[in-house]
């Protein structure tokens, strides 16, 4: 195997020069850097990154951690690709882990991103009030949460526009000339939760609607709850003439349970999910979403921590994207 011993004598330069061209520094000239990087290839020289992080104290790493939910939902892993491309592009690597909304696994990995020494963290907090990262960010860790609001510190976030979304989904069945409109709500300790059963109910009151709480149930974002609550709320006498999913995977469960009862959508019932998907079209019937730019949220995450990394004295940055209301036959 080789070293730097090897990789300095074969481009004719010191070990600090090799040193410097693979922590990225500014100050090796281009040539040289082309002649120490045809080195490395030749003699097959693979940089310790653990060694490279010893030696690299108060300095970067050129190492990012994500941390994510559930990478099996499309939206999580949009935002993963995002975040991803970003990091590449700028010669930084990316250490993805699954927190399965769970705090202890959540506390482990974030525990695993301090001792592996990441620049910083991008993750969506388990709950508003998330001690594990407040912590974390006490310590000095830079963090920047997307898709949910932290409470409790100032720290970058990027969102997107929940309230408005859910408001624009229920607006629309309502001019279709559906009274009876039931929700199927996320997490309620999760303020994008919160915010689209807000725009629900504020469509239903702009429209002089009422809010029927025996039309509201509450789900954990999986497949299985859209599917289970979707049966109750249309086992109702008089049931919904219409459902609004505040999540992509419970939606799937709600059509599921509405092909179960042999209801035809959107003659009996119609069909409104949070959070597209790359079969959505392929669905029966295609299936009307309001449209998360999740790509764009993971690429405006990391962009931001870039620029944390590059400023520390920066405040605290907020950046809300819009979401978009794609209408396909489920309604």
């Amino acid at each position: 195997m080789s070293s730097l011993t090897d990789v300095a004598k074969r481009a004719h330069v010191s070990i600090a020069t090799v040193s410097r061209v693979i922590n990225h520094s500014d100050k090796v000239v281009e040539k040289t850097r082309l002649a120490v990087q045809k080195a490395m290839e030749e003699l097959g020289y693979q940089p310790n990154r653990v060694a490279r992080r010893l030696r690299q104290k108060g300095g970067r790493r050129h190492l990012l951690g994500l941390i994510l939910p559930d990478i099996q939902n499309p939206f999580f892993a949009e935002i993963a690709r995002g975040v991803e491309d970003v990091a590449y592009a700028n010669q930084f690597a990316m250490i993805l882990c699954i927190s399965d909304e769970n705090p202890t696994k959540e506390a482990f990995y974030l525990d695993v991103m301090r001792a592996e020494s990441v620049d910083g963290v991008i993750l969506p907090p388990i709950a508003e009030r998330d001690a594990a990262v407040l912590k974390l960010a006490q310590s000095g860790m830079p963090i920047v949460t997307v898709d949910r609001t932290l409470h409790g510190a100032s720290i970058d976030t990027v969102e997107v526009d929940n309230f408005q979304g859910a408001y624009e989904a229920v607006e629309h069945l309502v001019k279709l000339g559906h009274k009876r409109i039931g929700l199927i709500a996320g997490r309620a300790n999760l303020s994008t939760s919160r915010d689209r059963q807000r725009g629900y109910e504020e469509a239903l009151i702009a429209a002089k609607l009422p809010v029927r709480p025996d039309y509201i149930r509450v789900g954990d974002n999986k497949q299985a709850s859209g599917r289970g609550l979707a049966d109750e709320l249309l086992s109702l006498n008089p049931r919904p003439t219409a459902l609004f999913v505040s999540n992509n995977l419970m939606a799937v469960g709600a059509l599921e349970a509405i092909h179960m009862k042999k209801l035809k959508v959107p003659q009996e019932v119609a069909l409104i999910g949070f959070d597209d998907l790359p079969w959505a079209e392929a669905l029966d019937p295609p299936l009307t979403v309001v449209r998360q730019p999740a790509y764009e949220v993971g690429r405006a995450a990391a962009e931001m921590l870039l620029k944390r990394l590059g400023d520390r004295s920066l405040p605290a940055a907020w950046l809300r994207l819009r979401p978009r209301l794609i209408i396909r036959n489920s309604c």
